[in-house]
């Protein structure tokens, strides 16, 4: 039972606020006992004062030099004696010259020292013969020129008495409190974090099939709450991606199907047919046209698995952007030019970012091929490089149709297509876009889309500009 409750967390802290309890109330005891046996010893302390003080009035010296007491009646010392009090007097010379009879003839202490300066007046704690302790105190009395010591003492075995009985108590219904107060704050516990338990319960029913279910959060302004609101929002995190890997891997499933298929119903043609060698050379020309697409999708669906995967290490250099740009749009020359377009590349030369060339490289290609696609026939490209603030900014236009308000938030998911018939026929996987933001946004970069108000549109990537190799060509 012991072990149950401490794994738990309503047993833990029903522990942590019991001994934390116990603490405080065994701290109050110590605290209340020791002003307690103050306040006695000092009630005591101050009725010693007061019977001294009498005692002093009661005192006259017999016919024989002796010492006797006397009440204001004339009565023996029989007064003090019954209240329990014990008296010795002193001479100046240290001999005794009065003790009471529950001394026994011992005395209470050492024998004073009355040419002390200045005399201790303060009560102090004695132990007689029969190991009796008494609380004392000590006067000097001057009697008919004459000076004696008088001390007058008392039992502390009542207050003793009383202390250890308050300690009794205190011990006992301490021990008592904390049980009771524990199990009632097992009780709260329990009840405060029911709904933590709730929670666990509705999770464990919660799989990849019905992640749409969320929480019960009864009151989300407390803690509970914030865990409760926290893991609705993962909950809709895991179904947002696993509604993208679903439509990932239907989409993708879709695209490499499509150049199988082409494949796969050419060949069976072929295989029907009989013709001659440039009837097959086209055959064979159609078949290859389908594996380099499906060759180009696969290589694509790899590059993105492997930037989600993180194991694409970038190598970051000093890149020249517009050198970088003329690269890229050099590689794609042979392609505008079958369509008599033409690329223009201009720009600030000397600006430069820190970036991966290869990665940033691609994400160009892959703009300036989409403006050659989708541009027509004889229109130019343009691709602009300058820099605003602390930005570079690489803009790639096209004369093409242009791209709507509403899906320019969503070309860069993958294998969206505005207008997937035309893409399909062109070539396209549907992941270029999607390439292009992971490579930029791998460089510490983004990229936008600009519609603009005319034909065409205008892709604009931003990359922070390398200040120090900036500051260093300045100097």
């Amino acid at each position: 039972m012991s072990r149950f409750v401490g794994r738990t967390l309503r047993g833990r802290l029903t522990i942590l606020y019991g001994v934390l309890l116990a603490l405080a109330l065994a701290l109050y005891a110590v605290g209340t006992s020791v002003y307690l046996l103050r306040d006695l010893r000092k009630q005591q302390d101050a009725s010693l004062d007061r019977e001294i003080e009498t005692v002093e009035g009661l005192i006259a010296l017999s016919p024989d030099g002796g010492i006797e007491l006397r009440s204001e009646e004339g009565e023996a010392r029989e007064g003090v004696s019954e209240r329990g009090y014990l008296l010795e007097i002193w001479t100046a010379d240290g001999k005794p010259m009065f003790l009471s009879e529950g001394l026994d003839g011992s005395s209470l202490g050492p024998p004073p020292d009355l040419t002390q300066k200045p005399f201790d007046r303060s009560p102090h704690t004695y132990r007689l013969r029969n190991g009796t302790r008494v609380r004392a105190a000590a006067r000097r009395h001057g009697i008919e020129g004459r000076v004696l010591l008088l001390r007058l003492a008392v039992s502390e075995e009542p207050l003793w008495d009383e202390f250890w009985d308050m300690v009794s108590v205190l011990a006992i219904g301490l021990p008592v409190m904390v049980l009771l107060i524990g199990f009632a704050g097992y009780a709260v516990a329990g009840q405060a974090l029911q709904p933590v338990e709730e929670m666990a319960q509705r999770a464990r029913k919660i799989s990849a099939e019905s992640l749409n279910d969320r929480l019960t959060i009864q009151n989300p302004g407390d803690e509970l709450g914030h865990l409760g609101l926290a893991f609705n929002e993962t909950l809709a995190r895991l179904e947002k991606s696993f509604e993208q890997l679903r439509r990932f891997t239907a989409d993708a499933s879709h695209e490499l199907r499509t150049p199988l298929t082409a494949i796969r119903s050419v060949g069976e043609v072929a295989l029907q047919n009989t013709g001659d060698a440039a009837y097959y050379r086209d055959i064979i020309g159609s078949m290859l046209e389908e594996v380099n697409r499906l060759t180009r999708l696969v290589e694509s669906l790899l590059t993105m698995s492997r930037a989600d995967a993180g194991q694409i290490q970038l190598q970051r250099t000093t890149v020249e952007v517009l050198d970088l740009a003329k690269e890229s749009a050099a590689l794609l020359e042979v392609l505008a030019e079958e369509k008599h377009q033409t690329i223009i590349v201009d720009g600030d030369p000397s600006l430069t970012v820190r970036a991966d060339r290869l990665i940033l490289r691609q994400a160009l290609i892959n703009l300036i091929d989409n403006a050659v696609k989708y541009s027509p026939s004889g229109e130019d490209i343009e691709v602009r490089v300058r820099a605003i603030g602390k930005d570079v900014l690489i803009e790639v236009r096209d004369n093409g149709p242009g791209i709507s308000a509403e899906h320019a938030d969503k070309v860069f998911q993958r294998f969206y297509r505005i207008d997937k018939a035309r893409t399909r026929a062109e070539g396209g996987t549907g992941l270029g876009l999607s390439i292009v933001e992971w490579a930029v946004s791998a460089n510490g970069g983004s990229v936008e889309l600009n519609p603009g108000l005319g034909p065409g549109c205008t892709f604009t990537i931003r990359l922070p500009l390398d200040t120090q190799e900036s500051t260093a060509q300045n100097a």
